[in-house]
This record gives structure tokens, C-alpha cells and sequence, in this order.
């Protein structure tokens, strides 16, 4: 949650930030606590590269407010076991009428996480496109869709029991019946600084997900000698 809010309140501004992995996943850390005092001469010297990720502006008229995201907005239900409706248009055309928890908006950095938790697919990190998400849709088609980059979602709420639009799981509030989210991909960026190679997605995300658990590199011995194997 450090790296989404760190993300936001650097906006509008350039500056890279380098993530320290304090957690479990730690998708957009780039080191560990014990790395840090060994890279830190590295940082200092200029080296690495800067990696850009797309972020999400969701804007609500009935506010006049615009927020930033770095991982999702999620429109859905503030009431455990009580559904919304939630009318859904890409670029002007309707597209379904969900009766659901939640639907998803992410950028390819959220497609690991709640989109992923709910179906989605999984983006590569500096992707610029989008994921659409429902979650738990009665009687409706569930199958998530992956959206151009300039793509623009609006969500129009019908409830009688409360609904919420969520910016990264940490901005939350209250929507009405009525109301609508417009969300497009924001003109900022965030910006992480990298000291790995750009290859190394891959393996974090393996390793971060642990695909390759339990696979005992001794039945596999021809794929793991050259490739490596889990660790």
C-alpha cells in the first residue's frame, strides 16, 4: 500500500520512486531490506533505469472531482450480500448491465492484484492498456476485457442499498443511485527506478506467485540445468 500511495502523491511530479520490499508480495519493490545499504551507492551514481507505469483518472461529475490511480478504481457494493447494478459503457457504447459485487477498472500494475483475485488477466507491467473486470455478476457474462489505452469506462450506479467507488483501495467514498464514474487513463505516469534488467518481470512475477512451486527440478533435469529452477 506504501508504493500506490507514494505513487499518488508524487503527481504531477518526475520523481522516481525506488521501492524496498517490507511485505509479502511486493510486486513494485525493487529490493529487499537487506539490499538496501548495498544498492544505495548504485542509486547514488545514477545507475539503473526508469520504468513508467500508466495510472487511471476516475472522475465523478456529481463532485467535480477527478482522483488518481495507480493500481484500480473499483465501483461496487457497500453492503456485504446486498448487490448493485452497474451500467457499463466503453467509449459511449453500452456495454453491459451488470448485477454484481463490484466492477473493476485496472491498469496493467492492478491486473496482479484485486482483477487478478476476480479473473482478470495479467498485463505486462509497462502495458498502457486496460482491464474490465466484474466481479460476481448474477446472471450476466463474466468474462473480463482488456481495453485499448485510451478507452474510456463510465459506470452509472442504480442501488437502494448503497454503493462505493474505491481509488486503490485507500480513497474510498459514498456513492448514490444515480451517480456516474468516468474513468480513462490518466495523463501522469508513475515512475519506479530499476536496477534489474527488464527481463526480470517474468521471474519476479513466477517467483511472486510461485508457479514453479513444488516442481522438483531433479524429474525435470533437461529444462532446469540451463534455465534454473524454483528456489
Amino acid at each position: 500500500g506504501s508504493m500506490l500511495w507514494a505513487a499518488r502523491a508524487v503527481v504531477p511530479h518526475t520523481v522516481p520512486i525506488l521501492g524496498v520490499n517490507m511485505g509479502r508480495l511486493g510486486f513494485l519493490a525493487e529490493i529487499g531490506p537487506k539490499e538496501l545499504m548495498a544498492s544505495l551507492p548504485r542509486v547514488l551514481k545514477g545507475e539503473g533505469r526508469v520504468e513508467e507505469r500508466a495510472m487511471l483518472q476516475a472522475r465523478v461529475p456529481t463532485w467535480g472531482q477527478t482522483f488518481q490511480a495507480l493500481n484500480d478504481v473499483v465501483v461496487g457494493r457497500s453492503l456485504a450480500g446486498r448487490p448493485v447494478y452497474l451500467d457499463v459503457s466503453v467509449d459511449g457504447c453500452r456495454l453491459a448491465l451488470y448485477r454484481s459485487d463490484a466492477v473493476i477498472v485496472a491498469t496493467a500494475t492492478g491486473s496482479t492484484g484485486y482483477s487478478l483475485s476476480a479473473g482478470g488477466p495479467i498485463l505486462h507491467p509497462e502495458s498502457r492498456d486496460m482491464v474490465l473486470t466484474p466481479v460476481a455478476p448474477h446472471l450476466a457474462p463474466a468474462r473480463p476485457l482488456v481495453l485499448p489505452q485510451d478507452a474510456v469506462v463510465d459506470l452509472v450506479v442504480s442501488t437502494e442499498e448503497g454503493a462505493s467507488v474505491s481509488v486503490d483501495g485507500q480513497v474510498n467514498r459514498d456513492l448514490e443511485s444515480g451517480d456516474a464514474v468516468s474513468i480513462c487513463r490518466s495523463p501522469h505516469v508513475a515512475r519506479f527506478l530499476r536496477l534489474s534488467e527488464p527481463s526480470d518481470h517474468y521471474r519476479i512475477l513466477a517467483e511472486r506467485l510461485e508457479w514453479l512451486r513444488g516442481i522438483n527440478p531433479a524429474e525435470f533435469p533437461e529444462l532446469f540445468e540451463q534455465r534454473g529452477g524454483p528456489k
